[in-house]
């Protein structure tokens, strides 16, 4: 069922007021691939009574309070994204349209999406009940953060929104304790056991790790730098201590990380009976285009070892991996033959990074992510398990499902995991190429100035060479006119128009053509490579590095790989 997001649901399920009310920034899609849709369903499921309010009008009271006001509490998020990425582009461009809309066009999700719904609750409902602010956006502002928007550090979101909690990461198991404890009547005050949250007090509770405070970060990068590598440092639930940071006059309070999900509790949260749809209130106003890529498609795990410096996964889902059971997976592949859209494509079977499925490291998941060395860079770990031998049963399993045509990996995979698997990387290959790809397969090597790469945490450039020509040699035998997506970063922290020039002349090189794929850098909250481009240093050797900050200079390293489009004959 769609959680209910108007009075007439809510009186068709009997329910005459609601325990939760949730608010997001995206149009409400009820599918595992989207957090509010999940975590309304965990809620439902423990019992709880869940509404939804989409997209509010932060104008009038027309939305926010068409359902009442709930028993426990309002749990807030910005949507999908943050507020401030999905609104403006890399040079900071306001976005005209919006893929998690209806109708395709940015209009309806506010800047700082979640301050502005939680003002919105407290203008309208007086000494309301407590507000939960959750999803990327909270997550990634959780402590004092750099924010590109304003060129300004800025203290925590939970702050600012002057919510009762923030919950980070995949909050699925911190949000039924925060229920199940305001259902208890405790006070809201008196969460200090639970995993995975953020509040707000007078003094710090003792075994906290102490960051330099708010005003020390904002005036002082060094202090903001070590602020980050504390955060940073304690972002495994293995190891973590809880954290405490002054804000104003009182502590932010961070609670170590939730452990992550069992196979058992990931599979059964996949069986929550999503609908893979748009709820009808949407409709009216167009179709959310986002859902032609995630109606039909499948998460078969949580999490990547990979920490690249510009991605949040590592600070949000973490880097262990989770998985869930085959069982699952085709189970869910198999209700999509009986929906009435389904023509027989699954759009994607992977996660964060596809062919990490099944690689689970033993000493991670006891002990903890090693702190003084990363899983693959600079060279993939020697213990880790690199082997593609279960993904490659899955993806087996799933072709001989009846009413399946095809599965396609529309995920990015490692290039360098497949290199290092010895036994099964070139066999994954070759399923790829024969079984999973539509003429391209998705891979990031994001630079190829080895100085560049280093910055980023990524495989050297001779990694992405010999992949290559690996990739070449097994389609040219297969048969098969199959050729690379390559994704590229321009104007990243530590990169010149030089390097991009040589970036330019190694794609002419080795791929032959020029790649559409090129994104400028954008500094997102609570990320490695943002820290170096507030502080212009890299991070590991404290050396100052050149960072480009002109908007049209970094639209001109991006114009650099433009020309002439040609792809390499085989």
């Amino acid at each position: 069922m769609f959680l209910p997001a108007t009075q007439k649901e809510m009186a068709a399920l009997g329910w005459d007021a609601l325990d939760m009310i949730l608010i997001t920034g995206d149009s409400y899609v009820d599918s595992p691939y989207i957090g509010v849709a999940v975590i309304g369903k965990v809620l439902v499921d423990a019992g709880y009574r869940v509404g939804i309010i989409a997209q509010p009008d932060i104008s009038s009271d027309k939305d926010i309070c068409r359902l009442g006001e709930p028993e426990l509490f309002w749990g807030v998020s910005a949507g999908c994204m943050d507020s401030m990425v999905a609104n403006y582009t890399a040079t900071l461009k306001r976005r005209k349209s919006d893929n998690l809309t209806a109708g395709g066009k940015n209009t309806k999700r506010p800047d700082r999406a979640v301050i502005a719904y939680t003002n919105l609750i407290r203008q309208y409902f007086k000494k309301t009940k407590s507000i939960v602010i959750g999803g990327i956006e909270a997550s990634l502002r959780r402590i004092s953060h750099y924010d590109y928007n304003s060129n300004s550090v800025r203290r925590s979101v939970l702050f600012d929104a002057k919510a009762d909690i923030l919950v980070y990461g995949m909050g699925e198991k911190a949000i039924l304790e925060i229920a199940e404890h305001l259902k208890d009547s405790k006070p809201i005050h008196d969460i200090r056991n639970i995993r995975g949250i953020c509040y707000i007090a007078k003094e710090k509770p003792a075994g906290h790790i102490e960051l330099p405070s708010h005003a020390e970060v904002a005036k002082n990068k060094t202090a903001f730098k070590n602020m980050f590598l504390q955060f940073y440092k304690n972002a495994d639930p293995m190891s973590a201590k809880g954290l405490c940071q002054l804000q104003d006059t009182r502590y932010l309070i961070q609670t170590p990380p939730q452990f992550p999900l069992t196979t058992d509790e990931l599979d059964h949260i996949h069986e929550l009976g999503f609908e893979q749809d748009v709820h009808p209130a949407h409709r009216k106003d167009g179709v959310v285009n986002a859902l032609d890529t995630i109606r039909f498609s499948i998460n078969t795990h949580r999490g990547c070892f990979g920490e690249c410096h510009f991605c949040a996964i590592t600070i949000h889902q973490g880097r262990i991996i989770s998985n869930r059971s085959e069982a699952s997976i085709l189970k869910e592949a198999a209700s999509f033959t009986k929906h009435a859209e389904f023509k027989g494509i699954i759009r994607d079977a992977g996660g964060p990074t596809a062919n990490m499925y099944g690689m689970e490291c033993e000493h991670i998941k006891k002990q903890g992510a090693c702190p003084d060395k990363n899983c693959l860079f600079p060279e993939p770990c020697r213990k880790l398990p690199i082997s593609h031998k279960r993904q490659i049963r899955l993806l087996q399993q799933l072709r001989q499902l009846p009413g399946v045509k095809k599965i396609f990996i529309g995920s990015g995979i490692r290039h360098d995991l497949i290199l290092c698997d010895k036994k099964y990387g070139q066999k994954y290959l070759r399923e790829l190429i024969s079984h999973h790809i539509s003429g391209q397969l998705k891979i990031a090597p994001e630079h190829t100035e080895d100085h560049v790469l280093a910055l980023m945490g990524k495989p050297k450039a001779n990694a992405f060479a010999k992949f290559v020509s690996l990739f070449d040699q097994t389609t040219k035998n297969l048969g098969n006119k199959q050729f690379l997506t390559c994704y590229f970063i321009a104007a990243y922290p530590g990169c010149t128009m030089k390097d991009m020039q040589n970036l330019k002349q190694f794609i002419r090189k080795v791929l032959r053509f020029t790649p559409e794929q090129i994104q400028v850098f954008t500094p997102t909250p609570s990320t490695m490579a943002t820290l170096m481009y507030y502080t212009e240093k890299d991070t590991f050797t404290g050396k100052h590095i050149f960072v480009e900050k002109d908007s049209a200079k970094k639209e001109k390293q991006k114009k650099i790989l433009k020309g002439n489009r040609s792809f390499r004959k085989k």
